[in-house]
């Protein structure tokens, strides 16, 4: 008697993410959506306020220049917001401050033509001139592999299996960043965490008027009590006699935000004089500059899932970097102090409420821009402590491995430059800048191993087959819907 075949059991992969209660086109209420967008915005400060703050002060800026830097990235992050979800991608992501960038930049603060300038505030301008020139020359990078299409061509190369490392990656690189961050300043960071995930995970279904309050503005309810209750214990006197460090982590004015930011401060390009240009300077920057694409390509494709659309065709994928290039340069001319990318943070944020609205992220740059000019009212929410905004990463990421970039990490932090120790240091820059960066490793292993190991036999398996549909945008038919210009503009740039 013949043996029975084994039942085959198909899990086919689905091409839009369910449960969602609003998708991409579909929108909430006009309050919850301007609740909603309000949350968006608090949670991107986390990142405009904390890179300037590493940052300004190693360029010699003063706490006023800080704050202007901090309201400029808003500013520019605003503007790149609105271009990407209007004409880029059209996905709800928020675009903003990128940690890919420091290497670079750090490279030209210890430069020493920079570092002989003895007055600060003019050594200040010299370095941010200096890094606003080398950013407007490598943002050429993403602009020409983006409008070229070049991008969209590689992308073809790109499985789901092969994008899993990359996208895992795009969300959890910046987890190891946010524990010691809570750990700094523990009777803050860990209620805020502890709240926080009792909110959003365990408490979720608990609804007001039929509306799941709770999941749905967990962050902005954690961050209100935790706020007051930092406020409470800075201004208690219980951080007195506490150590500096301690106090800077953990007090609400130490910042020294809110007494610096002027009251209505309107950002413009070349606000800091004019760039200056140098090409070892721009050559690293490039390297941060690649780093941040891949890092968006990532970020464009859990946006997509967690939005409740179809992934991104080629062409689609392709205009975003291209968008994405241009606000790199618009950071030069205004003078961020840093490169733009796909805020990985707010993309989590999308999964945690389930809103995947575009309309809520046009809202969240509204209020990045609006607040950036009244600069007394955005330095009061930027004043928020960072160990807050570090326990909500810590729910938002995840904690994966990546040998390599962790070796980058450790060996520059004992020896105060990368691996790569050259006479040349545009090469260095390159070079350590490429491997810090653990979506940058991920993708480069992940792709050639996904296109050399079985490829033709393990298509399948891989996903490609599904894929292929959606690499051009005619591919599938809802790709008009989420993805078309506004205003008629597909007529003068017809996808291709």
């Amino acid at each position: 008697m013949e043996a029975p075949k084994p039942e085959e059991i198909s899990h086919p992969p689905m091409d839009q993410l369910q449960g969602f209660e609003y998708c991409i086109d579909s929108n909430p209420s006009w309050g919850e959506a301007i609740a909603l967008g309000f949350q968006h915005y608090i949670l991107a400060l986390g990142t405009a306020v904390m890179i300037p703050s590493i940052l300004v002060p190693l360029m010699g800026g003063s706490d006023g220049d800080k704050v202007r830097v901090v309201q400029t990235l808003l500013f520019v992050g605003g503007i790149n917001t609105l271009l990407q979800t209007l004409f880029g991608t059209r996905l709800p992501t928020v675009i903003g401050g990128s940690h890919a960038f420091i290497v670079p930049i750090m490279s030209i603060i210890h430069d020493s033509s920079l570092q002989q300038i003895t007055d600060p505030h003019l050594r200040f301008l010299q370095t941010i001139r200096a890094i606003q020139g080398a950013m407007i020359v490598a943002s050429s990078v993403q602009i020409i592999l983006g409008f070229s299409q070049l991008w969209g061509l590689f992308s073809r190369f790109f499985s789901p299996l092969g994008m899993v490392p990359v996208i895992a990656l795009v969300g959890f690189g910046l987890f190891d960043r946010a524990f010691p961050v809570v750990g700094s300043c523990v009777e803050i960071g860990v209620p805020m965490l502890i709240l926080f995930i009792a909110f959003s995970q365990y408490l979720k279904n608990f609804q007001t008027r039929q509306l799941p309050i709770l999941e749905r503005f967990a962050l902005l309810m954690t961050v209100t009590v935790i706020w007051a209750y930092a406020h409470l214990l800075t201004a208690s006197g219980a951080y007195k006699v506490r150590p500096y460090k301690t106090q800077l982590h953990c007090r609400t004015d130490k910042a020294n935000l809110i007494s610096s930011a002027p009251w209505i401060k309107i950002p413009y390009p070349l606000q800091w004089g004019a760039p200056t240009f140098d090409a070892g300077h721009a050559f690293g920057m490039m390297a941060a500059v690649l780093v941040s694409l891949i890092e968006s390509t990532g970020a464009y494709k859990a946006a997509s899932r967690l939005a409740s659309a179809t992934p991104p065709p080629a062409h689609v994928l392709s205009r975003g970097i291209g968008w994405q290039g241009i606000g790199i340069l618009l950071d030069g001319l205004f003078g961020t102090a840093t490169g733009s990318t796909v805020s990985v943070e707010n993309v989590g944020l999308l999964g945690s409420t389930r809103v995947g609205s575009r309309r809520v992220i046009q809202i969240s740059a509204g209020f990045m821009i609006f607040f950036s000019i009244l600069g007394k009212f955005g330095a009061l929410f930027a004043s928020i402590p960072f160990p807050i905004f570090a326990a909500i990463y810590c729910v938002l990421f995840g904690l994966v491995a990546s040998v390599v970039p962790e070796y980058f990490r450790e060996y520059t932090v004992a020896a105060f430059h990368g691996p790569s120790h050259t006479s040349a240091g545009w090469f260095n820059d390159f070079i350590n800048t490429i491997f810090f960066s653990s979506p940058t490793v991920a993708l480069l292993v992940a792709v050639f191993l996904d296109n050399t190991l079985e490829y033709k036999d393990s298509a399948r398996d891989r996903g490609m087959p599904w894929w292929v549909k959606f690499r051009t945008f005619k591919g599938d038919s809802r790709n008009e819907e989420f993805y078309t210009l506004p205003f008629n503009l597909n007529r003068f740039f017809p996808p291709s």
